[in-house]
């Protein structure tokens, strides 16, 4: 081939060698995003990370709001939550698609094709030979495993979801923004809450939209209201809007006031089970002035289950109240906030009203230190933003007092000890409530229990947390309460042992702003000092628990040696009736003293029988441990008289009395 063949080009070859043109970016557009369209996206912030936890998720964001709705009213709450399987056929029936039969199965993510198959068989070929031989050897056999399932998308598992409960109810008109309508609520506000996000059963109703397409159905009456309210709703994602399919009044023949939520999403009991009902549990000992009944009703009626949780008291708790901010809890953006949305007119009554611990004489102060361009007239709304930064700057560096506790409501001692009894039923348990302190500006109150043995509970440290009176059941290894547990205390110190007795650690901690750690908020870090060292609160119980041991003990001492009256008295008077009949025969005997001989004496005529050498070494041992108890009641300051634990039955409603609280038991007058 010549020179001039070789120059030539053909035209793909000349085609390909063309630089390409590069393409210009295209002109970005702005876009929003409405909070329902960010939760969906984002959903395992509000905990819908899979349908596992959201099933978990679900169930506690109902039950929480349903304790909220009775409390609000001062009712003694009764929740029953209803968990119930849907198969393939029932839901496609409730969607109204028709089953088809597969064509293609190839097709389908469980196919098994040839080479797949051969491989399984020729794997359990091997394992029945291995199973044969071990057999002719007399070795243990092993049960046969089975392979694991590939599920495919298609094989989801659905779940209809029902919270009843006897609280506020909620008015007719507000119904569809309450549910359908994401960030709007009645919680918002600067108290304690159970909520985390404040979006209960507005994330199940995004799930249920994602996962199943399926509305959400509210049924809810007030008291002395002559109707119910029923609504099917779904959410409009985007818009963030209620989608209504049905709103009407309904005859409310029962009287009934509450309110009852059923949704139907995609879940996994399975892997969850256990989770729902530790928190079932958990939630009975930290409220159990509540009363739970759980049912979960499977498609096979073996694996129903039907749980009770019953109430043991009719104390409640005091509803938390709404607060103001402390001046050291706040930033710009809300002091600007409050002050477009006050009442007050000048400077001097907006520090006042709107913030805890500024009286007028320190107010007054605060303003002079402020600067000339401020007075206690200066018009509140004519502020700059140069004068709000300086009044922020004078909040961080000024002294303030320390919020106090009083608007918060812990569960408190009594309901505390009472929870951990009536679930785990142990051999013994102590109590403790801290005064309230703060951090970052917002007060807080930690309450801890500990306990020995129970049903239920495994050996070594049981860890058990509480932040607003809701159970933390993850990211445990994290979180400060189980980090000063194993790490802070030595429990040796109380007569405990570690790894094999059985412990119970109850910790809940209640504020205005519980400090979460993470997207998820279900732990608390360990390195927050004021919450860290107020945990170590459980040190306070060590004196409690110590006392109690040796109480225990002591009355351990007293049943062994009662145990053991009947084979003492028998041999003491067997050797006594041997030595007077010695002491009969004159040729015998014995040279003993005159007591001695005046007891053989009595024992031969009778007077000194078993039953009555027996009740003697009876009294005797009631003797001692009765100076052993009075010992020990000097030493710890404890009176005489003795005392046990009083449990007040539930009351009828038009029954009249009246409370008397202290941290370990109530008093009730009757009027």
């Amino acid at each position: 081939m010549d020179s001039g063949e070789s120059s030539e080009e053909s035209p793909a070859q000349a085609k390909k060698g063309k630089s390409k043109t590069p393409r210009k970016p295209k002109a970005s557009v702005l876009k929003q995003k409405s909070p329902a369209e960010f939760f969906a996206e984002n959903k395992n912030i509000a905990g819908f990370d899979n349908p596992g936890k959201s099933l978990y998720t679900t169930v506690r964001e109902l039950v929480e709001n349903a304790l909220d709705s009775a409390e609000s009213i001062a009712e003694l709450p009764f929740v029953e939550v209803t968990i119930e399987e849907i198969n393939r056929t029932a839901f496609n029936s409730m969607i109204g698609l028709i089953d088809r039969e597969r064509i293609d199965e190839a097709l389908y993510g469980d196919f098994e094709t040839a080479k797949a198959r051969e491989k399984r068989l020729a794997k359990e070929a091997r394992f029945q030979e291995t199973q044969a031989k071990n057999a002719a050897l007399g070795k243990k056999v092993k049960e046969p495993t089975s392979g694991k399932a590939i599920k495919g998308r298609g094989e989801a598992s659905f779940y209809r979801v029902t919270c009843k409960d006897n609280g506020r109810g909620m008015p007719h008109d507000d119904i569809p923004n309450m549910f359908g309508r994401v960030l709007s609520g009645t919680k918002y506000g600067l108290k304690q809450t159970r909520g985390k996000f404040g979006l209960g059963a507005k994330m199940a109703l995004i799930w249920s939209k994602m996962s199943t397409g399926l509305p959400i159905e509210i049924s809810s009456s007030m008291k002395n209201q002559n109707y119910t309210s029923f609504c099917r709703l779904d959410i409009d994602i985007h818009r963030n809007i209620p989608h209504i399919h049905l709103h009407e009044k309904r005859d409310d023949k029962e009287h009934w006031h509450g309110a009852e939520i059923q949704v139907v999403i995609e879940g996994n009991w399975t892997t969850y089970r256990s989770k729902i009902l530790h928190y079932m549990r958990q939630m009975a000992v930290i409220t159990p002035y509540a009363q739970f009944m759980f049912r979960f009703i499977s498609n096979t009626s073996d694996k129903n289950v039907s749980i009770r949780f019953a109430r043991r008291t009719d104390v409640m708790p005091a509803v938390p109240l709404e607060t103001k901010y402390h001046p050291s809890a706040v930033d710009l953006l809300l002091i600007k906030r409050l002050i477009g949305e006050t009442s007050k007119l000048n400077l001097l009554q907006f520090l006042q009203h709107e913030f805890v611990n500024i009286g007028k004489s320190h107010a007054e102060r605060l303003i002079g230190e402020m600067g000339p361009d401020f007075s206690s007239k200066t018009p509140v709304k004519s502020l700059t933003s140069q004068q709000i930064v300086r009044i922020h700057q004078l909040f961080r560096q000024a002294k303030f007092d320390d919020p106090s506790g009083d608007c918060l409501s812990p569960a408190g001692e009594y309901n505390l000890r009472l929870g951990i009894i009536k679930e785990l039923n142990p051999d013994m348990v102590a109590t403790y409530t801290a005064s309230a302190q703060v951090f970052e500006g917002h007060p807080f109150i930690v309450e801890a229990g500990v306990s020995l043995g129970g049903k239920d509970v495994k050996q070594g440290l049981n860890i058990f947390r509480f932040a607003n009176r809701i159970p933390l059941l993850f990211e445990q290894g994290a979180d400060v309460v189980t980090r000063t547990a194993m790490k802070r205390i030595n429990w040796n110190s109380y007569k405990i042992n570690q790894t094999q007795d059985k412990i119970g650690v109850f910790v809940s901690i209640v504020s205005t702003k519980i400090p979460f750690k993470g997207t998820g908020k279900e732990y608390i870090g360990d390195d927050i000092s004021e919450i860290a060292s107020a945990v170590k609160c459980c040190t306070q119980l060590k004196s409690k628990i110590v006392k109690r041991i040796q109480a225990r003990e002591q009355q351990e001492r007293k049943r062994n040696l009662s145990k053991y009256i009947a084979d003492a008295t028998g041999a003491i008077y067997g050797i006594l009736k041997e030595a007077s009949q010695l002491h009969a025969n004159k040729k015998k005997r014995l040279e003993i003293k005159d007591e001695d001989a005046e007891l053989l004496q009595k024992v031969s005529s009778r007077l000194i029988t078993k039953e009555i050498l027996s009740e003697k070494l009876a009294q005797h041992v009631e003797q001692v441990d009765y100076e052993m108890a009075m010992e020990y009641a000097t030493q710890s300051g404890v009176r005489e008289e003795p005392r046990e634990d009083i449990y007040l039955q539930s009351l009828e409603p038009q029954m009249n009395f009246v409370d008397f609280h202290s941290p370990v038991f109530v008093f009730r007058l009757f009027q």
